[in-house]
């Protein structure tokens, strides 16, 4: 019964990391967001003002965890040389640019 009892609360309490981790998971790829969204307003100025947002969800989508976490740390920071790195590495990628090709999105010029 103390078995059964400590084996539930395991898996509740695993359950409960899972949520947490999901959330700053989603806390962190919101933050990135802010940042790939600045790198793609102010220095690409060949994408379409109306689809920054889509095309910031696929560098998200593309990102790696590391990525992910550098540009949180930008955006809490300050955008640099390095962000802008970051984001055309991010977009040269086969997934970003297949992720760009479905969503239908353009560029200027």
């Amino acid at each position: 019964m103390i078995r059964a009892a400590l084996c539930l609360s395991a898996v509740l309490a695993l359950g409960a990391c899972d949520k947490a981790e999901q959330a700053v998971d989603k806390a962190a790829r919101t933050t990135a967001k802010a940042a790939v969204d600045e790198v793609l307003v102010t220095q690409l100025p060949f994408i379409p003002k109306n689809q920054i947002t889509p095309y910031s969800d696929c560098v998200i989508d593309s990102a790696s965890s590391g990525e992910i976490l550098s540009l949180t740390r930008d955006a809490i920071g300050q955008v640099s040389q390095s962000t802008l790195n970051t984001v055309q590495t991010i977009l040269t990628r086969p997934e970003a640019i297949k992720c760009i090709a479905e969503a239908g999105l353009t560029t200027q010029g």
